[in-house]
């Protein structure tokens, strides 16, 4: 007898899941279209594996400077945003201008085997960015609708019919300039991750990268993993990994959790970026990394104990059995790993739309499916260059996790103005810069013109 066309189909879709899980790619939504250089249109050269360190190293003329970078991790229980839910307590909008915006967030669609093996459900992270960018661009005086198409004087959308995932999904700026601009947003299943930068900084960003790394169902699936994205901001490489690791509670879970961790590390890979280019291909090969997520590590205490440690407020406590604490300080995977001191309670888990943590009213025969309180939303950094201002979750009841929020000073590296590479532009190393690169007469022209530029 022939198989019914859902034996077959299943199949087909978890081999398309797997095969299409590329190491790295540049298969992202975003505002404008990245596979163009800024400014002159130079790629990056790096400084050492292409042209040598001779008597005049870039590496020696570049300069500091500080931005500011907020990053949050949520995880929505599955649930879909209103499009009247307001996001200005989560990013801050009204009191912390900050230069760089990392939003990640886990389930924002139900784990289902049809959302697992299917196809990625857009609409979703469509709404989630369009409340990104209003709650961004809310006094520049742009409107979008809910699929972030800009709305005319006579509310009038200027509707996309579709949009793909590679390329440019709307033009955004016909009416106002809008302060902030989506860089990269991707979604694997119920992960996603969306970058925001500042309007002027974008001109400096190259080198948008994303890479999938599912570690669900068979090990392979997008049910648990991460989307890690990788770009470069002047001079210095940024990677940031949204992650949802195993759950589990029980006595050894937090094993699956280093697991997993250790296969995100191993097999997520960027592109190098061409024969001109040496681009990190692995995360800890970034100048600043930052890990969020929903990490599910629990508090290695009894559930009693936990629950009234958690109502008394007792946190350093807590913290001591805390298992990612523990892997931070002694273990293997996140060795080198940094995270800020918590002074929050637990974000994990809650009652809908309550304050009530789950379980503490429960009694009768479903008592094993209780949840002890944890911090399994957590924001982790590595790398130097980078300090963390704060620390924080909001209160936020949509779901049963609590958003937690880090705000960061990072050092980036930027070369000098043309007014200070004059002795660059008389040195042997120039000259060979212009082996690799033929410069037209209009190139220099535009050289001259230009107060910054990228080599």
């Amino acid at each position: 007898m022939p198989p019914k066309q859902g034996e077959v189909m299943w199949p087909r879709l978890v081999a398309s899941k797997i095969l299409n899980k590329r190491l790295g790619s540049s298969n992202f939504v975003a505002d404008y279209s990245t596979n163009l250089e800024p400014l002159l249109g130079f790629t990056t050269i790096d400084d050492h594996s292409t042209l040598g360190s001779k008597t005049n190293n870039l590496d020696d003329l570049k300069e500091t400077q500080k931005y500011k970078i907020f990053a949050s991790t949520w995880n929505v229980g599955g649930l879909a945003p209103d499009k009247d839910l307001n996001i200005d307590d989560l990013l801050e909008t009204s009191g912390t201008n900050c230069d760089i915006y990392v939003l990640g967030f886990q389930e924002i669609v139900p784990l289902k085997a049809s959302n697992v093996l299917g196809s990625e459900n857009r609409k979703i992270s469509m709404k989630w960015n369009s409340l990104i960018r209003e709650a961004l661009n809310k006094r520049t005086g742009g409107r979008t609708d809910m699929v972030g198409n800009n709305i005319d004087e006579n509310n009038n959308s200027n509707k996309n019919n579709e949009v793909e995932e590679m390329g440019n999904p709307a033009q955004y700026n016909k009416i106002a300039p809008q302060d902030f601009q989506c860089i990269i947003s991707k979604q694997m299943v119920g992960i996603l991750i969306s970058v925001w930068v500042r309007r002027h900084l974008r001109p400096f960003v190259q080198h948008q990268s994303v890479s999938c790394v599912g570690c669900g169902i068979i090990g392979c699936l997008g049910n648990k993993g991460s989307v890690s994205v990788r770009f470069q901001l002047h001079e210095t490489s940024f990677c940031f990994v949204c992650s949802h690791l195993a759950s589990g509670g029980r006595e050894g879970d937090e094993k699956l959790r280093n697991s997993n961790v250790s296969e995100i590390f191993s097999r997520t890979s960027f592109p190098r970026g061409g024969p001109l280019l040496d681009l990190p291909k692995k995360i800890l090969h970034h100048d600043l990394v930052i890990l969020l997520g929903d990490l599910n590590y629990r508090i290695a205490l009894p559930e009693e104990t936990t629950r009234l440690l958690v109502e008394s407020k007792h946190w350093d406590s807590l913290l001591e059995n805390d298992q990612l604490r523990t892997e931070l300080m002694s273990g293997s995977m996140l060795r080198g790993w940094h995270e800020g001191t918590i002074r929050f309670a637990p974000t994990y888990k809650y009652c809908p739309n309550s304050d009530v943590y789950y379980g503490c009213f429960y009694h009768g025969k479903g008592a094993q499916k209780r949840r002890a309180p944890a911090w399994c939303d957590r924001i982790i950094w590595y790398g130097k260059g980078l300090k963390q201002l704060q620390y924080t979750r909001s209160e936020s009841m949509l779901s049963d996790h609590r958003p937690v929020k880090a705000m960061f000073s990072a050092e980036v590296k930027v070369l000098p103005t043309l007014k200070n590479l004059h002795s660059l532009f008389l040195s042997e190393r120039f000259e060979q810069l212009k082996s690799h690169i033929q410069v037209s007469s209009t190139d220099e022209l535009l050289c001259k013109t230009q107060t910054s530029f990228r080599l």
